[in-house]
Formats: structure tokens, sequence, C-alpha cells
């Protein structure tokens, strides 16, 4: 069994011991954590709080649960049953609610939950707000309201319409020439809550569509995080029924992968460059993705005269660092898309509706858009990591060894080269430094991470 506390929320596997899984007491201290926590930055207020959930087997249950432990804290429950990640991020702001919870393990297996913490603008905590959450259940400072002052609980349905209405108002959504192209995709709705948010999308936007995985169990048909080798069906599937491109998303619906016309990937990396060189067409500025991205991003972004900044991993890292250089648009390299224009969240639906747009101006196929960046490729590596090792002073040997080089150490350390760059940073979760690097091909991506690696190794070994 897992548990893990990260800047991402509460993530863990269902059942095992107490402390050691995200069992049912887990659950209830970690959302009564939430809610001392909201209670505690809201004194003397009546609290509201949006509750939302992908379609995992264990949904309902910690649904349950979470809802039953902020009304026992005398906070009102507004639950949108399921729903997207982007959806819940939406919809707490317009139910002018106090913050929200989104019940879902993104990208891992069924056996996985999580809870993920929002405040009043529906954005992920802070890392500060997240610490101090914590501090509640190690202290034991929870305290529950007598009956007379519980919590009302009530359901609202229509949150993911809103959603949509919210996307196609948008200045850069073009409906009616969308609508024109006739289009036809394949969308692997990977049997969660993509089943009841996409197809409406598309309706909207007039595109026909065949869905791969709509049954909406949380039994996932394949591993559901939107990668090359979980996407083999969605590939073939494209060929056989003549389509303009295909869709994944994750269970969650924060993240999209496409493939092309031809059957072929066209990059989760390369997901968030298309939306940026379709928006920074009609307004030029500036872009931020996290350190990890590639290189293509900021080379669409010189294009139109704007600056690329890189920021730490992790949304809320992202988000702050956009905010704080006022980018048209952001994300991360796993098809996650933040248009500020909507909300500061990853949204696969937005990204769909720029997808979707973006063709339809250019009169061109997903696989004619691809050859028109610049190639990259991302190779992933990772060292085990002895406890005993000093961290920084692998660190101070390779800034000594690349004095020369362009050196980045807001998250890690990342090293640019000319012909490419490798990331290094320790995980959050395993005893392990996670290697990334990028260069113009495979090979030379490889040597260049292995050229840093058996540095690492030196220092690991003398």
């Amino acid at each position: 069994m897992t548990l893990i506390k990260s800047i991402s929320g509460i993530r863990g596997t269902i059942g095992g011991t107490v402390n050691e899984g995200l069992t049912p007491i887990d659950t209830v201290k970690f959302a009564s954590a939430y809610g001392t926590w909201l209670k505690n930055k809201n004194p003397n207020k009546r609290l509201k709080v949006v509750i939302g959930r992908d379609a995992r087997p264990s949904g309902q249950m910690v649904s349950d649960l979470v809802c039953s432990s902020l009304i026992g804290l005398g906070i009102d429950v507004v639950n949108l049953g399921l729903s997207t990640t982007p959806t819940v991020e939406i919809a707490v702001p317009l139910e002018n609610a106090d913050g929200g919870i989104i019940l879902t393990a993104s990208h891992n297996p069924k056996q996985w939950n999580a809870l993920k913490f929002l405040n009043h603008k529906g954005e992920f905590i802070s890392k500060s707000d997240g610490e101090e959450l914590l501090s509640y259940i190690e202290s034991g400072k929870l305290e529950y309201e007598s009956v007379d002052k519980l919590g009302q609980y009530s359901t609202k349905e229509g949150s993911i319409s809103a959603h949509i209405d919210a996307i196609l108002a948008l200045d850069t959504v073009d409906s009616d020439l969308v609508h024109s192209k006739k289009m036809k995709v394949v969308v692997d709705c990977i049997n969660s809550t993509g089943a009841i948010s996409i197809p409406p999308l598309l309706d909207a936007l007039g595109v026909d569509y065949v869905l791969l995985n709509a049954e909406i169990t949380g039994d996932f048909a394949h591993n559901p995080e939107p990668l090359p080798a979980n996407l083999v069906d969605l590939c073939s599937a494209v060929v056989s029924e003549k389509a303009d491109f295909g869709i994944a998303v994750d269970p969650d619906v924060d993240r999209l992968a496409l493939v092309s016309d031809d059957g072929s990937l066209f990059g989760e990396e390369y997901t968030l460059v298309a939306v940026a060189d379709y928006l920074l067409s009609k307004k030029a500025g500036n872009t931020v993705s996290n350190l990890s991205s590639t290189r293509a991003l900021s080379d669409i972004t010189k294009k139109y005269g704007g600056d690329y900044f890189a920021s730490a991993v992790g949304e809320v890292n992202v988000v702050e660092m956009m905010k704080a250089k006022n980018a048209v648009i952001g994300g991360e390299g796993n098809g996650g898309i933040i248009y500020p224009g909507l909300h500061y969240g990853r949204d696969a639906l937005v990204g769909i509706a720029f997808i979707l747009s973006l063709l339809a101006e250019r009169s061109m196929s997903l696989s004619e858009l691809r050859a028109s960046y610049p190639d990259y490729y991302i190779s992933k590596n990772k060292i085990d990591l002895d406890a005993s090792l000093d961290l920084d002073s692998i660190f101070k040997a390779l800034r000594d060894k690349f004095s020369n080089e362009s050196l980045n150490e807001i998250d890690g350390l990342k090293i640019d080269f000319e012909e490419g760059w490798v990331h290094l940073r320790k995980s959050n979760t395993e005893p392990i430094i996670r290697v990334y690097s990028e260069s113009k091909s495979e090979e030379k991506s490889k040597d260049l991470a292995m050229q840093v690696i058996d540095i690492v190794k030196l220092i690991q070994n003398s």
C-alpha cells in the first residue's frame, strides 16, 4: 500500500493499514484537515466547498467520506458527482465557493485515488498552504461542529455544460469555421468522465466522432496514462475510421494527447506547442512550461516575438510563473494546457477546441501540422540514489563541470547545451534522481543524458 503527500495533493492506493494507504480513516483525516485549514483562513464565515470525482471504482466511497467530513465541520458541500478536474476548477468561482476538492488519481491505475485541494479561485493550493493543512493532522487539532451547526449537502447538475459554454464563448474558438469543416475524430475516453464531457463539446462544434472505451466504469481498458504504449488501439482506429485525428485524455480530463490522421503519434509534448502556435498567432505574448518540457515551445514563442520562461515541475509552479510573466498560454509537456483566458488549470477540453480551430483555420491535417514543427526527442532516465549521498555535492560537481553552459537551479539542475538540455531533479516519491534530456535526435538525447549520468555515478563511487 502507498500514501503520498505532495504539492499535487494526497494520493494513495485504496485499502491497507491506516497511514500506509488511502484508507477511509486517512480520507476523513485529510478532508477534515482541509476543512479546518479553510475555516482558519475564513473565521466566522459560512463556508462552501465544491466536490467532483472521476469514475474510478473507489470514487463514490471516497466522495461520501469527504462530503460527510466537511459537513461535520459545518461546511456546506456542493457535489458535482462525476466530473472533470477542469470542470471542478471552473465551478468553484461560479458557485461562489470557498474551495474545492477533486477526487481523482489522474493517470494512476484504478487501485489509486487522491484528494486534490483547490482555493477559492479554483486553483491548486500553494505549497505553503498544503504544509499548513498537513500540520493539522500532525497536531490532531481537528474539531467538529455540534448538530445545530452542521453543513448542508446539495448536488449540482449542468457544470460540464457550463464549462463547455465558457469554452465556446472564447473569441479564440471559431465554432462556425470548425462546423464548416465537418471533421471526424476518434476519442479514447478511458472509461471515465471524458465520455460525458468530450461528446457534448464535439456535438456543439459539429464534429463527428467515434468513441473508444466509453463505458463509465473506472475499470480502465488499458493503463490510463496517455503515453504511446497505451494508445495502440487509438492509432489503429484513427486509420480504419479515416478520421482527421485521434484524442486521448486521462481519467480526469486535464491532459490531452493526439494521434495524427496517418495513425502516428503527435507527441504529448507537442500538444502545448500546437496550442501555443495557434494562440500566439492571435496575440503575441509570453509562454511558460516546466523545466522538463520540449524546447519546441521556446522556438515557437520566439517566432512570434515573445519570451519563454521555465518553471519548477508541478502545476502550482507553472501557474505561479504564468501570472508573474503575464503568459498568454502555458502548461506542461504531458499534454497539460493552461489558458488564463478561461482558468488557471490544465484543461483538455479547451485544448481540443483550440486544436480543432487551428486545423480548421489553416486547412491542414494534423500530420502536416506536426511536420511544420522542429523535431526534438526527449529521453527519460533515472539514477538510484544512496540515502547517505549528499545531493548538493552532486549538483555542485555538475555545476563546476558545466560552468560554461547555461544553468537553471529553480528545480534541481537543468543544463542547457547548444544541442539540447539535461534536467536532473530528485524524485518526491522514490529514492532516485530523475534525468530528462532532449535533443534533435534520439541518439543525441540519450548521449547527453549518459554524459551527465556517468559523472554522477563517478561521484557516487568515489
